[in-house]
């Protein structure tokens, strides 16, 4: 089966146009919030980590000097690029990597972002540890994705339902872990703000093309859920749900 990044393109690859298109990416209050926090910043450089299929990247390019869409799918670079030029925005380029391992120079940006990406990494601490690296003193990482609830039933169902539906999944982490993980990076957490993030069972799992034994296991898994599971995801009659997400924003110090 190859490594975990093998198995990252591979799924990233597939489906590069479908999350173009996906609502639940293009769409968000986080992107506007991000949009106006960025407002204005006409000299900043901004890394776009984990990009997907660019949608931060539009988000914030009429904002900012310029915007590097980073990502370890070159199928997921070429429609951004191609979206970018659609949109004539200029100023936004593209490089292909991984996040453990940054191909750039130390204090390169001013902002490094990254949306509903970090649950895919390998290895969380390296990211950040790069993510330090490469954003000036002074500067900012804003980090977006879902969230673990905490409590260990609800967290056993949430990951295991991920891992059905997308085997390149890592881990949801619980906003302690979060900032646990970002101290140790030597980042100073600022600010976060959480809201409810609902996904459409059939879009969710048709973005990924999630193959049908394991739509199935993720179905009977949700069906013999035990009462909170199934309250904490607010779970509808066809299997859609809710979960958390959070938007943090941390600086980097002068260390």
């Amino acid at each position: 089966m190859g490594s975990h990044e093998d198995q990252v393109n591979r799924q990233f690859s597939a489906v590069a146009s479908a999350y173009l298109k996906s609502s639940v990416h293009a769409q968000g209050e986080d992107l506007a919030m991000l949009a106006q926090k960025l407002n204005g910043q006409w000299t900043s450089e901004v890394l776009d980590l984990g990009c997907g299929a660019g949608h931060l990247s539009f988000a914030v390019a009429p904002q900012v000097r310029s915007v590097t869409a980073f990502d370890l799918s070159n199928d997921m670079l070429m429609i951004v690029a191609q979206e970018a030029k659609l949109r004539q925005l200029e100023n936004i380029k593209t490089r292909q990597g991984v996040a453990e391992k940054l191909p750039f120079s130390s204090q390169s940006f001013e902002y490094v972002c990254t949306r509903f990406s970090a649950h895919h990494w390998a290895d969380v601490d390296r990211a950040l540890s790069e993510m330090h690296r490469v954003v000036k003193i002074g500067g900012r990482v804003i980090i977006i994705d879902v969230i673990s609830p905490g409590a260990a039933l609800l967290d056993t169902h949430l990951q295991a339902m991920e891992l059905l539906r997308d085997i390149s999944h890592v881990r949801n982490y619980s906003w302690h872990e979060w900032s646990a993980q970002l101290s140790r990076a030597r980042f100073h957490v600022e600010a976060n703000h959480t809201w409810k993030l609902r996904l459409e069972f059939a879009a969710w799992v048709a973005r990924m093309q999630t193959p049908a034994d394991r739509i199935a296991a993720i179905r009977a898994l949700l069906e013999r859920a035990p009462r909170e599971v199934r309250d904490y995801l607010m779970l509808e009659a066809d299997a859609s749900f809710q979960v958390d997400a959070v938007m943090i924003e941390a600086s980097r110090g002068p260390r």
